[in-house]
């Protein structure tokens, strides 16, 4: 789901190209669940945190949606937050 101009302009304002020793510089990427079309990502510097909205729905070993952005969270740094799978585990419900 793409985001809303609102957000997507709102989240340019904080974002910085990558240089090419980003962690996923030559990684591929299709253009949408189940296509070979390739995407041309712009790479950028990982140093935002996000509020995102997500289901763990699994369709055959992948992620079924995918995640919404809620907003950034301006207040937080990427120290602030556990790498995935480590620290507290959200509750459900």
């Amino acid at each position: 789901m793409p985001l809303n101009p609102d957000a997507a302009s709102q989240l340019a304002e904080h974002l910085t190209q990558a240089g090419p020793d980003h962690p996923w510089t030559g990684v591929r990427f299709a253009a949408t669940w189940g296509s070979r079309e390739p995407l041309d990502p712009i790479l950028v510097v990982p140093d935002l945190v996000a509020e995102v909205s997500a289901d763990t729905a699994i369709d055959r070993g992948a992620w079924r949606h995918p995640l919404r952005l809620v907003r950034l969270r301006l207040d937080a740094t990427v120290a602030d937050v556990p790498m995935f799978g480590e620290g507290a585990q959200a509750s459900s419900g």
